[in-house]
């Protein structure tokens, strides 16, 4: 695998693993008990920190790409495995 392929894939995780740790650990002002500025949202973050939300994009991103190499690696899973609407292969490998 390329440099360039390794770090768009890296890229890729990173952002899909970016929005999911996005909403974790999130607190609204009245959750915080903070006071509101008038015309806040209700759902506004009461502290936002987007370094710790980096990190631990960065952290989860590094975890998954570790298992996509170690499967593109090692081959444990194929894209003829992911096979969920069709007919199962043959023993010996040929579609039936």
């Amino acid at each position: 695998m390329q440099l360039t392929s390794i770090i768009a894939i890296y890229a890729l995780f990173w952002v899909l693993s970016a929005f999911l740790v996005l909403p974790f650990g999130v607190r609204t002002h009245d959750e915080a008990g903070l006071d509101k500025t008038p015309g806040q949202a209700d759902s506004a973050p009461a502290h936002f920190r987007p370094g710790r939300i980096a990190l631990k994009a960065s952290i989860l991103a590094a975890v998954l790409f570790g298992l996509f190499y170690a499967n593109y690696v090692n081959g444990w899973i194929e894209p003829d495995d992911l096979n969920f609407f069709g007919k199962p292969p043959n023993a010996d490998g040929t579609k039936g």
